[in-house]
């Protein structure tokens, strides 16, 4: 039997800390106290996904307090951090606590799944946030589905949303593209494919290269580009610098600490080239599409009718 299918309470599996990249963490004090009455409790056989404070423990949901009060198994990203919050909450956690994290993930995914299919309650927490966005829980919920194993989630906390509702930017399109390559050249590449993203994109980054990425960006999107700067969001020392790219690379030159969301506006829309479209449609004729099919395509990235298209793209083939 693996250890975590063993009866609660016969042990506990902590980890040490590893080196994570997360916007997030449990360090304010927050409301004390157990969970509600009315918050459901979690349910056997299924995987709940749970998120955690990304940084108030004030912002802990009811149903994450009685999940981890009453769940038979609790797996954690960092089994201490778990603990901690638990404690700021001013509650017990009820079963047993796991570690679950990149580290051992392909391990334990199976025998997270064995545990539901037992007939357990199984809780996934992450560090800060909600499980599987940019954190340990995808390959659980991808598993879960194959082995047809019910998953559910708590909502709550999220440094994506809650830095996109501050920024000042639209918010009606946005993506999330987590965390840019480290390597300077990977970087570069990620960020041209990013230049004509007309979304809002987030972002997480890392203290440390926040200024070489808002650097990279400049020279990517250009200098002028709308942007913003969640500095430890929901702490006390929560910051948000709205200003261009430029600027942003200019303020981060020197130190900077605390978690790191970056907001950065979507590409204006370009003036539409009627030329540069016929020409694409074109060019996906001689690789055998049908040139109004072609024109139709072309249309569509540039904004313009296919049928103007169409006859531009006809007047070139002459």
């Amino acid at each position: 039997m693996s250890d975590v299918t063993a009866p609660p309470g016969a042990h506990e599996t902590d980890h040490e800390a590893h080196p994570r990249d997360a916007a997030g963490g449990v360090g304010e004090a927050g409301a004390t106290g157990p969970a509600e009455p009315g918050a459901d409790a979690p349910r056997r056989g299924e995987i709940l996904l749970a998120a955690t404070p990304i940084g108030n423990a004030g912002d802990a949901s009811a149903r994450l307090r009685r999940a981890l009060e009453e769940a038979d198994i609790v797996a954690a990203e960092d089994t201490r951090r778990v603990k901690a919050l638990a404690q700021r909450l001013g509650l017990r956690i009820g079963g047993r606590t796991v570690a679950y994290h990149e580290h051992n993930e392909a391990q334990r995914t199976g025998e997270l799944i064995e545990a539901a299919q037992s007939g357990r309650s199984v809780v996934m927490v992450s560090d800060a946030g909600m499980p599987s966005v940019s954190d340990p829980g995808y390959r659980l919920v991808v598993a879960a589905a194959e082995a047809g194993v019910p998953v559910s989630a708590a909502p709550g906390p999220s440094a994506v949303l809650t830095a996109l509702a501050v920024s000042g930017l639209a918010s009606d399109r946005f993506c999330f593209e987590g965390f840019l390559p480290r390597k300077q050249g990977e970087r570069g590449r990620a960020l041209a494919e990013l230049a004509d993203e007309r979304r809002t994109m987030v972002l997480f980054e890392s203290p440390r290269r926040v200024h070489a990425t808002l650097e990279a960006m400049v020279e990517a999107f250009g200098p002028e580009r709308p942007a913003a700067l969640c500095r430890e969001l929901t702490k006390t020392h929560e910051e948000v610098r709205r200003a261009t790219l430029a600027e942003l690379a200019a303020s981060t030159a020197s130190e900077v600490l605390g978690e790191i969301v970056l907001v950065v506006a979507g590409a204006p829309q370009r003036a539409a080239d009627p030329e540069q479209a016929a020409a694409e449609a074109l060019a996906l004729a001689d690789g055998g599409m049908r040139l109004k099919e072609a024109a139709a395509k072309a249309a569509r990235g540039s904004g313009l009718r296919p049928n103007a298209v169409y006859q531009r793209a006809l007047a070139l083939r002459r």
